[in-house]
């Protein structure tokens, strides 16, 4: 239907809009512009023939976001050479290298969707509210297919990280 209904999630209870389009599993992944904390641009094209895991976060100065980064970072070293793990923020690209280099975050791409917040708006995760991108994630088989997702209903809490896991362990060696 023409009419997108509109979606919430909440921040500590205030609820919060999500603008953007609503993605489901099973759907080609939308494309996306992001840049990386040198302010390299990356697309989805830049990450073909993987397995993508795409962690979203408010801000990885926040204690949550923080330990989802060192989650999916300690995850990463176990990981074969065809899966990517992504982390899209709105934070700006010198406070990901801050972080990154402070945390000793290496085995993640972190990267940043704050200029045009396409990412945000292409997978309707886009809080309109405080401009910031809802806690989410993703996994997009080497097709470009999204094959599991979850949009943490509070933002504060984190996303369940087992069953992401699980889902990625089902495309491995496919």
């Amino acid at each position: 239907s023409p009419v997108n209904k509109e979606r919430k999630v909440t921040l500590n209870g205030m609820p919060m809009t999500l603008m953007g389009e609503k993605v489901e599993t099973g759907q080609k992944a939308p494309d996306f512009k992001v840049v990386d904390q040198d302010l390299k641009e990356y697309t989805l094209k830049d990450f073909s023939g993987k397995i993508k895991v795409i962690s979203v976060t408010p801000s990885l100065d926040t204690p949550v976001c923080d330990m989802q980064a060192h989650r999916f970072n300690e995850e990463a070293v176990n990981l074969p050479d065809d899966v990517v793990i992504l982390n899209i923020s709105m934070d700006l690209p010198f406070a990901i290298k801050r972080f990154c280099m402070a945390e000793d975050i290496y085995n993640i791409k972190t990267l940043s969707d704050h200029r045009e917040a396409s990412f945000g708006r292409n997978w309707g995760v886009l809080v309109t509210e405080l401009r910031f991108l809802a806690r989410a994630v993703f996994v997009v088989d080497k097709d470009d297919v999204i094959r599991y997702m979850e949009i943490v209903p509070e933002i504060s809490n984190h996303p369940d990280y087992f069953k992401a896991l699980e889902a990625l362990k089902g495309l491995i060696g496919k």
